[in-house]
């Protein structure tokens, strides 16, 4: 007996091929849902009907689906509320209303449902406080109540489920203190493996409680107003070491030091801290967390070393905010790709270990008190796109090898000691879009190789003992008007703020503005709302692996969103090609990608939204034109996409699709090549002669 009712888009369906039990008064459902069918006199224990942007409401013929054991409305725009009948469907087990409009309470009726395992009513619009009757659902396993509105706070009789595996309300308006929403009851759900409170209005202490839970793997306490300090006694964590491998408490008003017993915690794989007002040193048992990936400290009150320990941590990666002398081990954390130590009070000199991390992409010792000199091994870091520098006391000259680094988009030198000649070798850096060398004490001119620099969108050398000519070649026209020789820093100066003011609309200001460290946080709720619901007057355009949407986002910013076909194992490579060629890549007439947002059910990437939509556009509408001028000027930006990928990265690049579709123009009619879901990366020695693509028949390249 196949008792599983399934309908998804474009099927086919054949009740009796499908159905082999008997169920009654089926005709309104059927209707409800959009199809024909006569499912009388059979019976149906799944119904899942998700990902079909079905609207309306649920029916309150619903009940009659009295042998249903499961129920999947997700991922559809269904709204109205949650109706009382769902309580006379006994049999049901799982019943998920995911990312929907649903609206109103929850009802306590669902209390009735004793069998059920599974609740999922994340991402909809429900308000009011958690019934308190849910505590009657012995058998729940998984709750999960993520971006809604609930308020008040979690009841304690939910802490008596003892068969709790997962708890998340996330993003609510729940409140009160997390002792008393967590009460000392917690230590009966001993099973519980995943805890997600982010983002609420809890308050109070850390219960130690909470570190008593054996089978915990993944606790999210962030984004509340907590206070007190992390508890200090975790000495009697017990079995809790063993299981616990994600941390996350920033952002939570919480003070007084990392606990040295913190090493109990073995299996962890991330801390995240940051945000707080945390003090003292960082304890030296941190070594012994030998599967930690990241650290997240920055934006405390800590003071004192970096431990020699830290170092051993040869999988650690990420942003961290460590104060004290920079250990020259870790040079020998290859792993690292951002390495942020900004606005300390670093001394010494710089490990020369730390020019060995060859895939290091994000350096930035800023706003500290560093000595020294810049070697030449500063040329090993060909990966890294940013490097500041800025605020410290180097001194000596810029090294000739910084040429070296082809792939950097931004270098700040700023307010250091520097001295002697701008070298001519910087015109070489082929990926730089902004330089900051003002405030030292550089002399000489600024080379005429700065004309080659073809994507330079922001230079600053001022206050420094410049002289002579400005180069005028190349986009160098755009940062001063040559009047004479008269007080260099003055012409310098006021050139700079009149071309930023030309252009403040273009114009990156400044480094932190150009390359971001770490790319936005985007949720799928986020985007949901967003494109509203993924609606069809959002639709941009859809091609062979997903469609494309426009989204308004909360603070008014508008953003492209591609979403990938799930169901297609085609699609599902694309968005992994794609990722893999965005991640590094940076350069103005390439689509600049914001963020991704993926799962098992949902791949996307957050791309910059380009309202003059695509080529093919202009060129084959008759109500669209484009001049002489602007067709040059388009291929020309596209024959510079090509070059860089082609020749400008550190791998070979081959787009594979270019066509006018994939060639998206921005407000002022600029060109950015798009969609790399077939490219292909070739390593040194791979030939094009052998690569098969799935590329559009009439664009795809000779041979």
């Amino acid at each position: 007996q196949f008792s599983l009712f399934v309908l998804k888009p474009h099927v086919n369906l054949d009740p009796y091929g499908i159905i082999t039990s008997n169920w009654t008064n089926s005709s309104s459902v059927c209707s409800w849902i959009g199809v024909t069918c006569d499912l009388r006199n059979h019976r149906v224990t799944a119904l899942n009907i998700s990902h079909m942007s079905l609207s309306g409401t649920i029916p309150p013929q619903i009940e009659n689906l009295s042998f249903l054991v499961s129920l999947d409305l997700s991922f559809n725009l269904f709204s109205g509320v949650i109706h009382q009948q769902l309580s006379l469907l006994h049999r049901l087990k799982f019943i998920s209303l995911q990312n929907n409009s649903f609206t109103g309470f929850i009802p306590s009726s669902l209390s009735n449902l004793t069998n059920l395992r599974v609740v999922d009513f994340s991402s909809n619009y429900l308000q009011g406080n958690i019934p308190h009757v849910l505590g009657r659902l012995h058998n729940l396993h998984t709750l999960n109540m993520d971006y809604n509105h609930l308020s008040g706070h979690i009841p304690s009789s939910v802490f008596n489920l003892s068969a709790l595996k997962v708890i998340s309300f996330r993003e609510n308006e729940l409140s009160g203190s997390i002792p008393s929403g967590l009460p000392r009851e917690i230590g009966k759900i001993y099973q519980l493996e995943v805890l997600q409170l982010y983002s609420n209005s809890f308050t109070g202490f850390i219960p130690l409680e909470l570190f008593n839970m054996s089978n915990l793997i993944d606790v999210d306490l962030s984004e509340n107003s907590l206070s007190g300090s992390l508890p200090t006694n975790l000495a009697s964590i017990g079995n809790f070491s063993t299981s616990l491998q994600y941390l996350y408490v920033y952002n939570c008003n919480i003070n007084g030091v990392i606990p040295a017993e913190i090493a109990n915690l073995s299996n962890l794989v991330k801390l995240s801290l940051y945000m707080n007002g945390l003090s003292g040193n960082i304890p030296l048992t941190i070594n012994y967390l030998q599967k930690l990936q990241g650290l997240y400290l920055y934006n405390n009150d800590m003071r004192g070393s970096i431990p020699e320990g830290l170092c051993d941590l040869h999988n650690l990666g990420g942003q961290n905010n460590f104060f004290g002398p920079i250990p020259e081990c870790l040079g020998n954390i290859t792993s690292l790709r951002d390495l942020s130590l900004e606005s300390n009070m670093l001394t010494s000199s710089i490990p020369s270990s730390i020019w060995r991390l060859r895939d290091l992409m994000y350096l930035d010792f800023s706003s500290n008190s560093l000595i020294g000199f810049l070697p030449p091994e500063i040329g090993n870091l060909l990966k890294t796109i940013l490097i500041n520098l800025s605020m410290n006391q180097f001194s000596e000259s810029i090294p000739s090898t910084i040429e070296n680094l082809i792939s950097l988009n931004a270098l700040s030198l700023a307010h250091n000691l520097l001295e002697g000649f701008i070298p001519d070798s910087v015109g070489r850096m082929i990926s730089l879009i902004s330089i900051d060398l003002s405030y030292n004490s550089l002399s000489g001119s600024i080379p005429k190789s700065f004309e080659k620099l073809q994507y330079l969108d922001y230079l600053n050398v001022s206050f420094n003992a410049l002289r002579g000519e400005i180069p005028t070649g190349g986009l160098m026209y755009h940062f001063a008007t040559i009047i004479g020789i008269v007080a260099l820093i003055l012409l310098l100066s006021l050139a700079f703020i009149s071309v930023r003011y030309k252009r403040k609309h273009k114009a990156i200001n400044g480094i932190d503005g150009l390359v971001p460290a770490l790319p936005e946080r985007i949720s799928y709720y986020e985007l949901l709302q967003a494109t509203e619901h993924f609606s069809e007057t959002n639709l941009i355009g859809m091609g062979g692996f997903g469609s494309v949407y426009k989204a308004v986002r909360r603070d008014g910013r508008i953003s492209a969103v591609k979403v990938f076909n799930s169901l297609s194992e085609a699609a599902c490579i694309s968005f992994v090609v794609e990722c893999e060629v965005l991640r590094n890549i940076r350069h103005r007439n390439l689509t600049k990608v914001i963020s991704s947002c993926s799962n098992e059910d949902f791949k996307a990437l957050v791309l910059e939204y380009m309202p003059n939509g695509n080529l093919k556009k202009w060129v084959y509408s008759h109500n669209y034109c484009l001049d002489l001028m602007q067709r040059l000027n388009i291929m020309i930006d596209v024959a510079c996409a090509l070059e860089y990928l082609h020749h400008g990265y550190s791998i070979l690049i081959v787009h594979c699709d270019l066509k006018p579709s994939n060639v998206l123009l921005d407000e002022e009619m600029v060109a950015h090549v798009s969609d790399f879901g077939i490219a292909k990366l070739l390593g040194e020695g791979e030939s094009t002669m052998h690569t098969n693509t799935l590329a559009t028949m009439g664009y795809i390249a000779p041979g």
